[in-house]
């Protein structure tokens, strides 16, 4: 089920942010001193593969989950998980459970090695096949190994951000203007970055929607899914940090930025999309 389409965007995002990542290496070892060059070409290598790592384990960690019982209440969800799994030609995923303070989900790792997080919450209002199309949804993530590209691109941000502020602090004096302008090229530069990502990350939630609709067979259970979910997180404080909530299959973005930036489509719209 991987969609054409959500590749090339992944292989042209991917591209330009790795033409970024070099940029800024080679800048970085232009200014800091020749000794410190060698540390700064294992650092690049190594940064992406450590944040895709730490990403994965920082995200289980913030919400304190914990592996799903395969016994009880949640038997049901792994025989639920196995069978989406063997129609989607997946590796069954780690499954855990956490309490978010809204109902939620979300899927970490890649293909072979991925994590879905499903919230206590999400569990306590939704009927057997609206939780189903969440899960198709989440393994939808993981097949596309879209995931992979969101940790790795916001750690290329931080390389890239770093770069402008030494950028700033070589052409100009050491004073508190320069200090203020690095500071400003650096939110700059990961906003730049942060501008590709957000284009991808959009467009990966409709993907991932109409793969689990394929998956289960129709489009509604996941719709009425997403209204619950959307309806029930209003007004509840969630457990769930800015990082992870990119990640999750409802992102409650109620501001004016917020939606500018938002990392999710307009609930409406994917809703609409899955039913017609």
């Amino acid at each position: 089920m991987n969609n054409l389409q959500l590749k090339l965007r992944m292989a042209v995002v991917g591209t330009l942010l790795f033409g970024f990542y070099v940029l800024a290496a080679f800048f970085l070892a232009e200014v800091l001193p020749f000794g410190i060059v060698p540390i700064l070409a294992i650092g690049v290598v190594l940064i992406p593969a450590v944040q895709y790592k730490l990403g994965r384990w920082m995200a289980v960690r913030s919400v304190g989950a914990e592996d799903m019982p395969e016994s009880g209440r949640y038997q049901e969800v792994h025989h639920m998980t196995e069978k989406l799994c063997r129609d989607m030609n997946l590796e069954k995923p780690r499954l855990m459970v956490a309490e978010m303070g809204v109902p939620n989900a979300f899927a970490t790792g890649r293909r072979g090695a991925g994590i879905v997080v499903v919230s206590t919450e999400l569990m306590q209002i939704l009927e057997r096949d609206e939780l189903e199309g969440v899960i198709a949804h989440e393994l939808a993530h993981l097949d596309n190994r879209d995931t992979v590209m969101m940790v790795i691109g916001s750690s290329i941000g931080i390389v890239v951000g770093y770069a402008a502020m030494f950028a700033v602090r070589a052409m100009g004096e050491n004073n508190i203007a320069t200090f203020i302008l690095s500071y400003v090229a650096l939110l700059a530069a990961q906003f730049l970055v942060q501008l590709f990502i957000l284009a991808l990350s959009r467009y990966r939630e409709y993907v991932a929607d109409e793969d689990a609709s394929q998956a289960i067979g129709s489009g509604e259970p996941l719709a009425r899914a997403l209204e619950k979910l959307s309806q029930a997180g209003e007004g509840r404080e969630s457990a769930v940090d800015d990082n992870v909530s990119a990640m999750c299959i409802v992102n409650s973005d109620r501001s004016l930025m917020q939606r500018i930036l938002a990392t999710h489509p307009p609930m409406e719209k994917r809703i609409g999309r899955l039913r017609n």
